[in-house]
C-alpha cells in the first residue's frame, strides 16, 4: 500500500529526497533532454505530498522547487553580475528572490494536494494533481508580469507528448506529464484496480500524444523561401563599447554582402549597438541601397528612440521594399529592460552605476509585414516564453521569427533552455521558426518543432536554408490557454466535492 511509505514523511530524509528530485528535474530540459525524468521526479513529489500534513507538504514542495530553479537558473547571476555589472550581493539577492518566488508555487501545489485532494488515489493522482499543476503554471505565466520559464511541458519537445501542444499549449503538456507521474505513483499501491488504472492512463496518454503528433493542423502557403540567419558573435562585455561600433557594423555588412540570393536576411536582437535614428541615413540606408536587391528583405533588431516623447523601444525593423516596418517589443524583462521599483530606488540604482532607464512597452501584436506575400510573428528575446501573446499575430503570420541576444547568459545552459522554449512555440502554432541570435543558438525549426539546421554557439557564422511558410490555425492558436485553464478548473471540481463530502 502507498501508506507503507508514510514513515518517510516524518523524518528529515524526506526533505533531502524532495530536494534531490527537484535538482534532478533540471536534467529533463535542454541541454540534457532526459524527458522521461519528470515522470519520476514529479512522482516522488506527489508521493511525498499525499502522505504528509499540509504544512509539511508545503515545505517539501518548496525544497523541490528551490533546487529545481536554483540548479537550472544559476545563469541569472551571470546575467546580473558578470554582464549587468550589478554588485555581487545584489545579484545574489535578486537571484535568490526569484528562486524563492518560483519555489513558492510548488510549496502551494504540495500544500493544496495534501489539504484538498480527494481521498481516492486515482482521482487524486490522475485528475486533481495534474489539473492543479497546470493551473498554477498558467498563473505563474502572468501573475506579476509572469515568469513561465521551466514549465514542465517544455521538457517534452522531443517526446510524443509534444503532440498535445497544438491543442492545449505547453501547460496542457505539463498536465499530461503530471498525470503520467501520478500513474507511476499508483504502481506502488497494493490495490490491483489502482495499478491497472495507472497503467491504462499512462498508455492512453502516450498513445494519444503519438496520434496527435501525426496530425497536420496547418498547411503550406506558397513556395519555400530562402533565408540567411546571421550570428555575429559579438562578445557581450564588448558589445556596447564605443570602439566596438564600427567593427560590428563592418562584420554584419560583410556577412550580409555574401547573401545576395537569400529572400530574407535576419540579424539578431539589437545587432548594431546604436540607436536606430543615429544610423538611419549613415548605415541602414546604405544597406538597402548597396546590399539588398529589390526583392530581398532584411529584418534586424534595433533600439528605437521616440524623440518627441523621449522613450525607448527594443524593436525589430524590416529594411527593403517601399517602406520600413517596425515592431516594438511588448513583454519586457523585469530588472533588465524596466525596473518595477519606486523612484527613490531608481535614484539609488543611479548612484550604484546600474542601468535604470526603462524601455517602453510596445502595443501592437499584429503580424509584421515583411513583403506583400509574407508576414511574420515576432518574438524579441524573452517574448518567446509567452505563447499566448505570440498568437495575437496568428493566423495572419506564415512564419515565426525569434531574434535574441543570448550573450547575457554567457557559456551557461541558459541559451539552450531558451531555444527549447522557442521550439515549443513552433509546435503550438504549426509554423516554421527562424531564430537569429548574437552568440547562439541560431537555428531553423520546422512546424513540428524539429531542428532542421543549427549553428554552433560562439562562432560568427551564417545559417542558410529554405523554409516553408504555413497557413491555418491550430486549436491553440484559436483558443490560447483557455482550453487548458477551463479543463483544469472542471477537473478540480470532482476532487473538491469528494473531499468536502467525506471530510478529513
Amino acid at each position: 500500500m502507498l501508506n507503507t511509505f508514510a514513515p518517510l514523511t516524518h523524518n528529515r530524509s524526506a526533505y533531502l529526497i524532495a530536494a534531490l528530485a527537484g535538482a534532478a528535474n533540471v536534467f529533463a530540459f535542454e541541454p540534457f533532454g532526459l524527458f522521461v525524468l519528470p515522470f519520476l521526479t514529479v512522482a516522488i513529489l506527489l508521493r511525498l505530498a499525499v502522505l504528509a500534513t499540509p504544512q509539511r507538504a508545503a515545505k517539501l514542495g518548496f525544497a523541490f522547487g528551490a533546487t529545481w530553479f536554483g540548479g537550472g537558473m544559476y545563469w541569472l547571476y551571470i546575467s546580473l553580475h558578470v554582464f549587468g555589472e550589478a554588485p555581487a550581493i545584489l545579484a545574489i539577492l535578486l537571484m535568490l528572490g526569484l528562486i524563492a518566488a518560483m519555489a513558492a508555487y510548488y510549496a502551494l501545489f504540495a500544500w493544496l494536494v495534501a489539504r484538498f485532494a480527494p481521498h481516492g488515489p486515482v482521482l487524486r493522482l490522475l485528475v486533481f494533481a495534474p489539473a492543479l499543476w497546470a493551473l498554477l503554471e498558467w498563473i505563474r505565466g502572468w501573475f506579476l508580469s509572469g515568469f513561465p520559464w521551466f514549465a514542465l511541458g517544455y521538457s517534452q519537445t522531443d517526446s510524443w507528448l509534444a503532440g498535445f501542444a497544438p491543442l492545449s499549449g505547453v501547460f496542457g503538456v505539463s498536465m499530461v506529464v503530471v498525470a503520467i507521474a501520478g500513474g507511476v505513483v499508483l504502481q506502488f499501491r497494493s490495490a490491483h484496480a489502482d495499478r491497472v488504472a495507472g497503467l491504462v492512463a499512462i498508455a492512453v496518454l502516450v498513445a494519444a500524444g503519438w496520434a496527435f503528433e501525426q496530425l497536420r493542423w496547418t498547411q503550406p502557403a506558397g513556395e519555400k523561401i530562402s533565408v540567411a540567419l546571421l550570428q555575429g558573435n559579438i562578445r557581450q562585455d564588448q558589445k556596447w563599447l564605443p570602439e566596438s561600433l564600427m567593427p560590428t557594423m563592418e562584420r554584419y555588412w560583410s556577412m550580409t554582402e555574401e547573401q545576395a540570393d537569400a529572400d530574407l536576411v535576419v540579424w539578431p536582437e539589437a545587432a548594431i549597438p546604436a540607436l536606430y535614428h543615429q544610423l538611419d541615413r549613415a548605415f541602414y540606408a546604405q544597406v538597402e541601397d548597396e546590399l539588398l536587391n529589390p526583392q530581398q528583405r532584411l529584418l534586424t533588431g534595433t533600439l528605437v528612440r521616440e524623440l518627441d516623447r523621449n522613450v525607448y523601444y527594443n524593436s525589430a525593423v524590416v529594411l527593403g521594399g517601399d517602406a520600413r516596418r517596425l515592431y516594438n517589443k511588448r513583454h519586457l524583462v523585469p530588472f533588465g529592460e524596466y525596473f518595477p521599483v519606486p523612484d527613490f530606488v531608481r535614484r539609488w540604482l543611479r548612484l550604484m552605476n546600474l542601468p535604470y532607464s526603462d524601455f517602453e512597452t510596445g502595443s501592437d501584436g499584429r503580424a509584421l509585414k515583411v513583403s506583400p506575400e509574407l508576414s511574420v510573428a515576432m518574438m524579441i528575446c524573452y517574448e518567446a516564453v509567452f505563447g499566448e501573446e505570440l498568437i495575437t499575430a496568428l493566423p495572419d503570420a506564415q512564419l515565426l521569427v525569434n531574434i535574441s541576444n543570448d550573450g547575457w547568459f554567457g557559456r551557461s545552459i541558459g541559451p539552450l533552455q531558451h531555444f527549447q522554449v522557442a521550439r515549443m512555440r513552433a509546435i503550438e502554432t504549426g509554423r516554421w521558426l527562424l531564430r537569429a541570435t548574437n552568440t547562439g543558438v541560431t537555428a531553423i525549426v520546422d512546424d513540428h518543432g524539429q531542428v532542421r539546421a543549427r549553428l554552433p554557439q560562439f562562432e560568427a557564422r551564417v545559417l542558410r536554408g529554405d523554409v516553408q511558410p504555413m497557413t491555418g490555425a491550430t486549436p491553440y492558436v484559436r483558443f490560447g490557454n483557455w482550453l487548458v485553464v477551463m479543463l483544469a478548473c472542471v477537473l478540480l471540481v470532482p476532487g473538491l466535492v469528494s473531499r468536502f463530502r467525506k471530510g478529513r
